[in-house]
């Protein structure tokens, strides 16, 4: 029996759709679109998020260099005017009544008109510094506040300590004096680090070149070290607002010593760099009123007292580094 012919099917007939027949082209188009709107949309949004983070990040650094900047100066304007020794300082001898001069362990950080306590307790008694022989280790000392000359009141036995008290009352350099502190340059001295060892420090606000100097050397240095980029604490210094001073100061008077009991500092910066969004730099004013420096606050009121004994001079070459 003959199998019945198949009808053939024109090749132009058209395909009956299946599962795997895709995309058409339309569809492939708006799926391309909505693909790149939502693909254009998440990577501008990640540009404006870079951008915020540029932003953030330019400020972090100025805010972080003027806090360091304003932190330094807040600890050693607050530990100006200290007065110290390095070391423990007794006699090495007997010190007979009414004698001027006598041998101790150590001259280290002692200058001619220092005011130092001999002995302790009731035996204690102030004497100023006349002369020092290094070579020797003897002073020379005046019995303090009686003039040159005379000696100590009461004996001493060999080992008796050697003090020294109070604090300098020029430990912020007052403007008054020959050289000294003005609006753009604050100048002070002592222990300010509380180690034993006193220091002179400038500190120079330099906003011609855009940049903070800490100037630091040891108080007895023989010269004053050149101004270098090594002592840059903080760039991109600018003038403050309305032209006002780096630096001001408060000054009290008692007789012919000036004490400087507060001082303000105003400092303000520019970022590194222009910010990423506004093309512009930005700028931050950071403003302390009142750093008061504790050591001559208080021999300013020991003073004011009549005490004077605690009231230290200025060493000879502290006022050879101010100029």
């Amino acid at each position: 029996m003959p199998r019945p012919v198949r009808p053939t099917r024109s090749p132009t007939s058209p395909r009956r759709p299946s599962g795997e027949a895709g995309f058409s082209l339309p569809e492939l188009l708006v799926a391309t679109a909505l693909t790149l709107i939502v693909t254009g949309t998440a990577t501008q949004g990640l540009m404006q998020m870079t951008q915020a983070q540029k932003t953030i990040w330019n400020r972090a650094e100025m805010h972080s260099g003027v806090r360091s900047a304003t932190e330094l100066l807040q600890q050693e304007v607050g530990q100006a005017g200290r007065v110290t020794l390095p070391a423990a300082v007794t006699t090495s001898g007997a010190v007979a009544a009414g004698g001027r001069t006598f041998t101790v362990n150590s001259v280290a950080g002692m200058f001619v008109g220092e005011i130092l306590v001999l002995g302790a307790g009731a035996t204690s008694e102030s004497v100023a510094v006349a002369a020092i022989d290094t070579s020797s280790q003897v002073l020379t000392v005046d019995n303090s506040g009686t003039g040159a000359g005379t000696g100590v009141y009461m004996a001493h036995t060999s080992g008796a300590p050697v003090s020294v008290y109070g604090g300098f009352s020029a430990g912020i350099v007052p403007t008054s004096v020959a050289n000294g502190s003005t609006g753009s340059v604050l100048k002070l001295f002592g222990d300010v680090n509380s180690d034993g060892n006193m220091l002179y420090v400038e500190y120079t606000c330099d906003t011609d070149n855009g940049r903070l100097l800490r100037n630091v050397m040891a108080w007895n240095a023989g010269a004053k070290a050149a101004a270098t980029d090594a002592q840059v604490l903080l760039s991109n210094i600018v003038a403050n607002p309305g032209g006002a001073p780096c630096f001001i100061y408060q000054e009290q008077a008692v007789a012919t010593t000036t004490f400087v009991t507060d001082v303000a500092i105003t400092l303000t910066v520019r970022t590194e760099q222009r910010d990423a969004v506004t093309r512009q730099y930005q700028y931050e004013t950071k403003a302390l009123l009142n750093v008061s420096p504790r050591n001559v606050f208080e021999v300013w009121e020991l003073a004011s007292q009549g005490a004077s004994d605690r009231v230290q001079p200025t060493p000879a070459s502290i006022t050879g580094l101010l100029p």
